[in-house]
């Protein structure tokens, strides 16, 4: 007895191999050209059968995404933490999270505030550090325009820091590197996170107030994102931190920085009082000699 075979799938199968160049060619070259495009140029080369055919064929054959060009990189212990900024909407305004992810636990600070400028930053990461209980060697920032002015590295130029920061780095011990120009991916470790917190803390909740936002932003930290087995390490980030990143942060500064840059506080505006008559001014002995020349 001869063997059974589904016709149906036999004649598709042959109708593809045949007209299979025309559809891997184009792919080849532009691997985002829809089914129905390519279904159409074999249409004109005479081919017979099913859109759905070739879908399912076009869907087997489209050649994947490129590989991924970074090389991922762990760092030891205490030497670095990237920090980034991410905007978030609430139904009072925008709010500014600032992230600072430490590069060998991947223990997560978070705090949101009401904007994004220099001050935000030095404070912030002095509550970080605060909570942390130490000074990481370095701090990773994307193109942070309270940290960089300009970056002319990708032209053989060079990196310019805003001197205010720069100080505030030595006053704490840490050295800032910058990801270069249109490499952000490099900062890997804080980009994902920030996608994290708006998936897993910040998506399906309600927030009555800014106190009210970070208070739950801090319950999540302890019991949710830093208690969690990471993905890429294996490992909770608290237990990890604990064990062996804790003790090799540098020591904190003895106070907080101080800017010195005074700035001269806004003077309210004073409301407009109504102008006075102009009175003119006599003495009083003028006042006595008029007073008698009339009686």
């Amino acid at each position: 007895m001869g063997r059974c075979t589904t016709g149906p799938d036999r004649r598709w199968a042959r109708k593809i191999d045949y007209y299979r160049q025309i559809i891997q060619a184009p792919l080849s070259e532009y691997p985002r050209l829809s089914a129905t495009r390519l279904y159409d140029e074999i249409r004109a080369a005479g081919y017979g059968g099913g859109y759905t055919q070739v879908k399912e064929y076009v869907r087997q054959v489209r050649p994947g995404p490129p590989a991924d060009p970074v090389v991922r990189f762990e760092t030891p212990p205490g030497l670095q933490a990237q920090v980034d900024f991410a905007e978030f909407r609430l139904p009072w305004g925008k709010r500014f999270a600032l992230l600072v992810v430490l590069g060998y636990s991947r223990l997560l600070w978070l705090k949101f505030y009401p904007r994004q400028t220099l001050a935000v930053l030095i404070r912030g990461l002095e509550e970080a550090f605060a909570t942390l209980g130490g000074v990481p060697a370095e701090l990773l920032f994307d193109q942070l325009k309270a940290v960089i002015i300009d970056d002319q590295r990708e032209i053989g130029g060079k990196l310019l820091e805003n001197i205010e920061f720069v100080r505030f780095a030595a006053h704490w011990g840490f050295r800032i590197r910058a990801c270069r120009p249109y490499r952000a991916r490099t900062k890997g470790k804080v980009e994902r996170p920030v996608r994290y917190v708006r998936e897993s803390f910040f998506y399906g909740r309600e927030f009555l107030n800014d106190v009210d936002l970070n208070q739950q932003a801090l319950f999540w930290l302890a019991n949710k994102a830093n208690a969690r087995v990471h993905r890429t390490t294996g490992e909770v980030p608290q237990v990890r931190f604990d064990r062996d990143e804790r003790s090799m942060l540098k020591a904190l500064a003895p106070r907080p920085y101080r800017s010195v840059m005074q700035v001269t506080p806004a003077r309210m505006p004073q409301p407009r009082r109504p102008g006075l008559p102009n009175v003119e001014r006599r003495s009083l002995a003028l006042y006595g000699r008029i007073a008698g020349a009339r009686t």
